[in-house]
């Protein structure tokens, strides 16, 4: 099972209870995410989050990846996932494959509708409305742009008026396209579009993610397409390998305990994770100096397994 370390991106002023991470935190994960053996990091898109309390910001998620794929050599490179309503399709499919040339082939777009309308899209001047249907004509054109290199397509929501990709990147066919969906809707969309298929949870168990497994085979069984061709991952929220925080932490314990629970998702053909280590806001350095190389163990683990 390939085990990637999730890379956030979010957070307050500095000096303050909630700072961000800088950019020579994030670069020395991603480094040490490398070295330990991840096989990726992916890195989060949002732009702005509003509550009763406090204002959350966001790194631009696109400029950000460009920079980790610079720093870093070997380890893959995603999102999870690119928020398709903040950036016309074409524009997707020509950032992918920037960010493919500049890994040298070690991008994966994930790409989900949007996350809840109303947390940052009027700030940003976008539109939250009819997100399945203006995602399904983005598709239309995301993959035929990085699949084939053009694509001429008017829709009822986006448009790509003979758009071509003169400069291919490393990969002919461009980076693989990694669909993050759960409702029928969007499940018959991943099946029918995507290369991967992604899904992300708080707290899962084999049991409650099983519907939507079937679900997602329905749909693949729908289009015509063996739900056996169609790899799955699943982002996971949080991962405790410190044993800090006890019951808040769903993932938390020795390492062959950590290892174990992730394993257990492959029952449901999932060979892919990505985690977010649990940390105290305050304790930044701990993550850096203690948590991610706690990790090492559950990484060598469920290499050991394939």
């Amino acid at each position: 099972m390939r085990i990637g370390l999730v890379l956030g991106l979010h957070g307050g002023p500095a000096g303050g209870e909630r700072e961000a991470p800088r950019w020579t935190g994030i670069r020395e994960r991603a480094l040490l995410a490398e070295r330990i053996g991840f096989d990726l990091v992916v890195l989060e898109d949002a732009l702005l989050y509003r509550d009763e309390d406090e204002t959350v910001g966001y790194w631009e998620s696109t400029t950000m990846t460009a920079a980790v794929a610079a720093a870093t050599d070997r380890i893959g490179i995603g999102h999870s996932v690119i928020n398709a309503a903040y950036r016309s399709p074409a524009m997707v499919a020509k950032i992918a494959e920037t960010l493919d040339e500049i890994s040298g082939g070690r991008y994966v777009l994930g790409i989900g509708r949007g996350n809840v309308p109303d947390l940052d899209y009027a700030a940003f001047g976008f539109s939250g409305e009819q997100r399945t249907a203006r995602f399904a004509e983005a598709l239309q054109i995301i993959r035929g742009m990085l699949k084939d290199g053009r694509v001429d397509f008017t829709g009822s929501h986006w448009s790509a008026r003979h758009s071509e990709l003169v400069m291919r990147g490393p990969r002919p066919a461009g980076p693989p396209i990694v669909v993050a969906a759960r409702g029928p809707a969007m499940l018959r969309l991943a099946a029918r579009h995507a290369d991967a298929w992604n899904w992300w949870a708080d707290a899962p168990d084999v049991d409650t993610l099983r519907p939507v497994i079937e679900e997602l085979e329905r749909a693949c069984d729908a289009v015509g397409r063996d739900p056996a061709t169609l790899p799955r991952s699943l982002d996971i929220y949080t991962v405790d390998p410190l044993g800090r925080f006890g019951d808040r932490a769903p993932f938390s314990g020795p390492p062959t305990q950590i290892a174990g629970q992730l394993l257990a998702f492959a029952e449901l053909g999932i060979d892919e994770v990505r985690v977010d280590i649990h940390h105290p806001r305050d304790e930044l350095s701990a993550v850096l100096a203690e948590a991610i190389p706690a990790m090492a163990e559950v990484v060598k683990a469920l290499h050991d397994v394939g």
